[in-house]
């Protein structure tokens, strides 16, 4: 007895789901972290979008804790720390950048 071999074949696009809001651009910015005045100290923005941005900095960051960022030429916007990793941390920010103000950072921070 013979054995039939099938050849099945079928093509398929895996699925990309972008969890993000908005695109994202590389960036590298000194910024502050922090509110007032003594209590500031240096972050670094690695990447920026209108809706929020990567930072790393020397102070442990925990998720769901509001922080102030003092940005070149923005002043101090309050995020939520969406998630963090040591001394890396992503947040969204309270109120989305003005388109302006996001093209202004991407351009001064263009890596």
């Amino acid at each position: 007895m013979e054995a039939r071999q099938t050849n099945i074949s079928s093509e398929y696009e895996p699925a990309v789901v972008n969890r993000r809001r908005a695109p994202r651009a590389p960036v590298s910015l000194d910024a502050k972290l922090g509110r007032g005045g003594l209590d500031r100290t240096l972050c670094r923005i690695t990447d920026l979008s209108r809706e929020g941005a990567r930072i790393r900095s020397y102070s442990a960051l925990k998720k769901d804790m509001t922080i102030w960022l003092t940005l070149p030429g923005v002043g101090q916007v309050a995020a939520m720390v969406k998630w963090a990793d040591d001394f890396e941390a992503g947040c969204l920010f309270r109120e989305p950048l003005a388109e302006h103000t996001y093209e202004n950072l991407v351009e001064v921070g263009a890596v």
